[in-house]
């Protein structure tokens, strides 16, 4: 396996360019959808190498149940640095699982908190809650298909968000949230949350797609109210209220782990970009400007880091194969 089965390890920092100049540059569908996808190999392969580096490493350990043919030298020779690498990669992998889990049980656990401050409400697409606490979220449904283009959940609001907005910014808080559910932002967030807890240099992507996903609403809500200026006012009047509101700040909250209208992402930046006109949707950018080359250097390192997850998983299944006694 040589170098390669740690090449996937440090390779997310090949994306850190294009992490900051996507979300400034691209088309916020464009640059979430690029960055989940990149974020999502790159967590993958550094994973399934960590995998590769503690089954040397475990092999090494007295007592282990492992074949004894699989700590034999050559096993060993074809990991660099096998003693320090292998052992190291036991606790490293037991951390990611570890990690993984705990986000996916925060994940369902606000879920299911949600979902059931929504009990013995009407069944519709908007749920409006009597609270003086200013909040507004979109809560997706489980597994429900509701066809194309269509919502797919509910808008959750409470009176107190609702009361200090004015008709125009309240329909472009629920065109925002219905963006939110249509395009299922929540699953781009997951995925780059658990890229993240895999590998730490993957947590600028992480950030930058919480900003992209808010964009992408953003840009959705203003087609619908067909006025940019409405929805940047209304996004900074519903974080002025969440952040003037007794012990809310941001991410506080019943969908502190769902896309929200005020909270998520820097709101002067969400503001000013809808000042400006919108971002061309199919534009992609020259290879000779700067984040044309953040995107193909960003490319060019995921797929290096899979080429090697795959060469270092096939090399080692061999090299497994033909130490283990028959």
């Amino acid at each position: 396996m040589g170098v390669f089965v740690l090449l996937p390890l440090v390779l997310p920092l090949t994306a850190w360019p294009v992490a900051r100049l996507a979300e400034q540059r691209l088309h916020p569908r464009t640059a979430t959808w690029l960055l989940t996808v990149t974020a999502a190999v790159l967590g993958l392969c550094s994973t399934v190498c960590l995998a590769l580096l503690m089954v040397v490493g475990t092999a090494q350990l007295p007592g282990n149940p492992l074949p004894d043919g699989w700590s034999d030298d050559e096993v060993r020779e074809a990991v660099p640095y096998d003693e320090i690498a292998g052992q190291a990669a036991i606790p490293a992998l037991l951390a990611v699982v570890s990690g993984c889990g705990r986000l996916l049980w925060r994940h369902h656990r606000v879920r299911r908190r949600a979902e059931r401050s929504l009990a013995g409400l009407p069944r519709r697409t908007v749920a409006v809650l009597p609270d003086t606490t200013p909040y507004a979220y979109a809560l997706p449904d489980r597994g429900r298909d509701h066809g194309r283009g269509r919502a797919r959940g509910r808008v959750v609001v409470s009176t107190g968000m609702l009361s200090r907005l004015t008709s125009g910014e309240r329909r472009a808080l629920f065109a925002h949230e219905r963006a939110h559910l249509t395009e299922r932002h929540h699953r781009f967030l997951l995925l780059v949350q658990l890229a993240a807890r895999a590998n730490p240099f993957l947590r600028p992507l992480r950030t930058a797609v919480s900003y992209t996903v808010e964009r992408w609403a953003d840009e959705e809500a203003a087609g619908v109210v067909r006025s940019r200026r409405t929805v940047a006012r209304a996004i900074g009047r519903a974080a002025l209220i969440a952040g003037a509101a007794p012990g809310v700040g941001p991410g506080v909250g019943p969908g502190a782990a769902l896309a929200g209208f005020a909270t998520p992402g820097p709101v002067p930046r969400r503001v000013a970009a809808l000042l400006h006109p919108a971002p061309t949707a199919h534009a992609w950018p020259s290879l000779f400007t700067a984040v044309g080359v953040a995107v193909w250097t960003a490319a060019a390192g995921t797929a290096i880091s899979a080429l090697s997850s795959a060469n270092s998983a096939v090399t080692l299944f061999l090299v497994l194969k033909a130490a283990t006694p028959l």
